[in-house]
């Protein structure tokens, strides 16, 4: 072999100059820590985040919600049952939809009758021209009325039992305002018999019981409404020229019941406004912004007060068990052998148990709220899944050298269990606990739901309550079903995202897959 063979000329040579430096540069990127990592990984998950930010949304709902109504979860009013939700803004705007109101399609008498409240009431209670069509029936042209109907002046007149202070008060109250609150009575003689049974206090005008019992309207030569006032019987009355429009006749506006009761006929959304502004609880008008269920109770307060108690529930329950489960699973994967037999066995045995049957038998023996009987059932069972996770994280770490580096040097093993193997198990860890939370919140609708469970107490209730009170009305009054129902839906879609994209993030061996 030729030595000169491979010669470089000196031509080929270049000399580097003594300020350039021969070293790598610098790389230009940030030290980052491992939750900074998963975090910068998570955020690109655009799914992942859009869950997260709609269950801040419902977490924000449940904390702040009770402060949007000024109804409280036991406050109820049967004469609003079914109401359905308005929003005053969309009122004001005149959108036909959120307003209160309700498509409806009834005969001719029912129609005549929503027209007489709004005639003596003198607000709207029809909202739309109604759409008249015919229809045979039994041989008949039947006519039906369709239109929308104002659910809150639906209600128009009501009779109320006031003792005679406060019936003075009301008096006063309405003659300071300027508001016509108290109506006169109405002559029960004068009204089929059928209604009579209801006491149904809007019938202020004439009307008979035609074939098959069915009410019938009678009218006066010109073809009006004729009243059915009673004339002043010398009880109690005052002058009612602010309605009658200058007519100064005489009218009975009080029938006296038993002791210092009375007996009052008034317009209820303003007896409303009354009795709540003499209680000065911020109630100005009759608004539910999700409806009302079939007591008269606001859905809203319903609905937030229920998911206050289902995030706090499932808080305390995802702790907890991810504290006692880590534990226990970092004692019984870390010694292994004889102790770890032992723990598995008992693991086994605790979730061989049937959860059912665990809530029953504490629902049948011990006399605790079923709040506390929800969390130690939640308890007894739940932490062995967390338990098993981090015993299956420290059979795959506890061998690593770093652990064995550690042990060389004389680390002590609680150390070694909770400094050097347990960070590297904490992103499944925390997953499971994430996981876990709309497990218990779907468990525990599921309970109340079933009536296994109840929470419906004067001061709360809960989501399965009202899915369960709801579904008897899904056709005729399908809010109160939605809004519990939407909230739920959105709650465990969103967590199982979200927790997959923890799931993700939190897996070192997926860094750099997503490039």
């Amino acid at each position: 072999m030729n030595p000169h063979e491979y010669e470089i000329p000196n031509g080929k040579f270049v000399f580097c100059a003594n300020e350039t430096s021969l070293c790598e540069p610098k790389p230009d990127t940030r030290r980052t820590t491992f939750l900074g990592d998963a975090l910068n990984r998570f955020v690109r998950n655009k799914a992942s985040v859009l869950a997260a930010v709609i269950i801040g949304l419902l977490l924000l709902f449940a904390a702040v919600g009770p402060l949007l109504t000024p109804y409280s979860v036991s406050y109820e009013d049967v004469n609003y049952a079914y109401a359905l939700p308005k929003n005053p803004l969309f009122v004001k705007l005149g959108i036909r939809f959120w307003d209160g109101g309700q498509k409806k399609e009834v005969n001719e008498t029912a129609y005549h009758y929503y027209r007489a409240i709004e005639e003596e009431i003198r607000r709207p209670v029809i909202m739309t021209e109604p759409i008249v069509t015919e229809e045979a029936y039994m041989g008949k042209n039947t006519k039906l009325y369709a239109f929308r109907l104002d659910t809150y002046n639906a209600v128009g007149m009501k009779f109320v039992l006031l003792t005679t202070a406060e019936y003075e008060d009301l008096q006063r109250y309405q003659e300071e305002r300027g508001v016509l609150v108290i109506y006169p009575m109405t002559d029960p003689t004068l009204r089929p018999e059928a209604e009579q049974d209801n006491g149904n206090a809007n019938y202020w005008y004439m009307t008979r019981a035609g074939t098959g019992r069915k009410t019938q309207i009678v009218y006066d030569e010109s073809g009006h409404l004729i009243p059915i006032y009673q004339a002043d019987t010398g009880q109690d009355h005052y002058t009612c020229a602010m309605y009658m429009e200058g007519d100064v006749k005489r009218y009975s506006y009080a029938e006296k019941k038993d002791g210092d009761l009375w007996s009052v006929r008034v317009d209820y959304r303003e007896y409303y406004i009354y009795r709540h502004a003499a209680a000065g609880d911020g109630v100005q008008e009759p608004v539910f912004l999700f409806g009302t269920n079939d007591t008269g109770r606001d859905l809203l307060a319903g609905l937030a007060s229920g998911a206050r108690f289902s995030f706090l529930l499932s808080f305390a329950v995802a702790v907890v068990n991810l504290f006692v489960g880590a534990l226990y699973g970092a004692v019984e994967g870390y010694y292994g052998g004889k102790t770890d037999l032992i723990m598995e066995r008992i693991v086994d045995i605790l979730s061989a148990i049937p959860f059912m049957i665990v809530i029953i038998l504490l629902k049948y023996h011990f006399n605790v709220s079923h709040i506390l009987l929800l969390f130690i059932a939640f308890f007894l069972t739940g932490w062995t899944g967390m338990a098993g996770r981090t015993r299956m994280q420290f059979y795959r770490y506890k061998n690593r050298e770093y652990v064995l580096v550690a042990k060389t040097l004389g680390a002590k093993d609680r150390r070694i269990m909770f400094k050097h193997i347990l960070p590297n198990a904490i992103g499944t860890l925390i997953t499971g606990s994430v996981l876990m939370i709309p497990g218990v919140i779907f468990s525990e609708t599921s309970l109340s739901y079933l009536g296994i469970i109840d929470l419906n107490t004067g001061s709360m209730t809960s989501i399965g309550t009202l899915l369960a009170k709801g579904q008897n009305f899904l056709f005729t009054y399908p809010h109160m079903i939605l809004f519990p129902a939407v909230f739920i839906s959105l709650l465990m879609l969103c967590f199982n995202l979200f927790g997959n994209g923890l799931r993700d993030a939190f897996n070192p061996s997926l860094r750099g897959a997503e490039d």
